[in-house]
């Protein structure tokens, strides 16, 4: 055992010396390879840290149960009962009640469960509102560029605007015209990028704003006056289960909805009008197919969780202090940095980064897309992160959830993990070359 643990150092030593590394000082008790020096920096492979994250879930989506779920929390599911009978309508309805104070929705919103997720809700609101006027598309991930897809290719508007960005920055938004409905993702889920915040939105605009916030609703302050229509997921910073969306419209989108008739055929399942008004049931619990039960009490009991821990205040407390976490980690880490480049811009709920490391710096962009993949691989086979690859259209890199269930106690114990990760793939990579 002795012996094949150093025969495989010695074959790490070899493939960094191979690398360029010039060993630079003798082995330290808890290192399990000594130092090597690149250039005039010093750089370890670590020993397998001791202590391991209690909750490893850092997926993106679904997300983390909150802290203490148990399937003990579902008991009182209506199970076997109709949705349209009166203990499920009420549940439904109580969805909608707490979800509406905790985030502070204004009075005169209106909200709604919805079918297919925040997928589903986003859909809806596009193939209902849009039409009267040019769409202004902002896109900086791959969310938003599906959405304008969907309205170029599907839905076919002549008068389109794209306003795009690369990966990791945020589009001009001074460029936005308010004549115009503008659709934009708050929080880019896919790129860790995000608004600021509402003050670039004009309060006095012509058209909608029309926002997919699944990953910022619950994590992030929304600026709810200058919004008309807002969407998001169960699954994301509540961790409830997937399949169900939340629509959220302001009076001047359901304005927009009695006055427009879309010119293309409307399925039924994104039907919200009834004869030029709104159908109001579909936003006290009467939904328009039939939702998981199961689902709902998963979505009541992450909601209950919420106010107990002090609602929408204490949510956005949890979220900032996993980023605060965060971002010491990486200030302090030459190996990894945030993809998103200005500070204000970075998601502190799907945190996106970059790794730094000069020989991960050296690969093409398949190679470091091997490499990332392979760090995160290497976490998962040892159960103490799962599914923090990035997403399959961003730049090779890793992406860690810091939602609200997640906690900062756990965030702490991965980091030297992913130092230790890094490290070993960048062995095996040098060794390769």
């Amino acid at each position: 055992m002795v012996r094949s643990v150093m025969l495989r150092c010695n074959k790490q030593i070899d493939a960094l010396q191979r690398h360029g590394y010039k060993r630079g000082g003798p082995r330290l008790p808890n290192e399990s390879l000594p130092f090597w020096k690149e250039g005039s920096k010093m750089m370890t492979i670590p020993a397998k840290p001791a202590l391991r994250p209690a909750n490893p879930n850092f997926s993106s989506g679904p997300c983390a149960k909150r802290p203490g779920w148990t399937l003990a929390g579902l008991s009182d599911a209506a199970l076997g009962r109709s949705h349209r009978a009166k203990v499920g309508k009420s549940k439904l309805k109580d969805v909608i009640e707490r979800s509406k104070r905790v985030l502070g929705i204004p009075d005169d919103h209106v909200l709604g469960i919805v079918p297919a997720s925040d997928t589903g809700a986003m859909e809806m609101a596009l193939w209902s509102l849009l039409g009267p006027r040019g769409v202004d598309m902002l896109v900086w991930e791959s969310f938003g560029k599906g959405w304008l897809s969907d309205v170029a290719s599907q839905l076919k508007l002549d008068d389109v605007r794209e306003i795009a960005a690369e990966y990791g920055q945020l589009p001009d938004l001074g460029q936005v015209d308010f004549d115009r409905d503008v659709v934009f993702t708050w929080n880019g889920t896919t790129s860790g990028v995000r608004v600021p915040d509402g003050n670039w939105i004009d309060a006095a605009r012509g058209g909608l704003t029309i926002c997919d916030a699944t990953s910022a609703a619950f994590g992030m302050e929304l600026a709810w006056p200058k919004l008309d229509v807002v969407t998001w997921s169960w699954q994301k910073v509540m961790g409830g289960e997937a399949a169900h969306g939340m629509l959220v419209l302001s009076p001047r989108a359901v304005q927009r909805l009695e006055s427009h008739t879309p010119s293309w055929p409307m399925p039924k399942i994104f039907r919200l009008t009834k004869g030029g008004k709104l159908i109001r049931a579909i936003f006290e619990g009467a939904t328009i197919n039939t939702p998981s039960m199961l689902a709902v009490e998963d979505a009541l009991d992450g909601l209950k969780w919420a106010e107990d821990v002090g609602g929408g205040a204490a949510l956005l407390a949890r979220v900032g202090a996993n980023m605060a976490a965060m971002t010491n980690w990486v200030e302090a880490n030459p190996s990894f940095d945030f993809l998103a480049e200005a500070a204000n811009t970075r998601s502190p709920t799907s945190i996106c980064l970059k790794i730094t490391a000069p020989w991960f710096a050296a690969l093409d962009v398949d190679a470091q897309a091997l490499a990332a993949k392979s760090v995160a691989t290497l976490l998962d086979t040892e159960g103490v992160a799962f599914d923090i690859g990035a997403y399959r259209d961003a730049p090779p890199g890793l992406r860690i959830w810091g939602g609200a269930t997640i906690e900062t106690t756990d965030l702490e114990a991965l980091f030297p993990w992913l130092d230790w990760a890094l490290a070993h793939v960048g062995a095996d990579t040098s060794k390769a070359a």
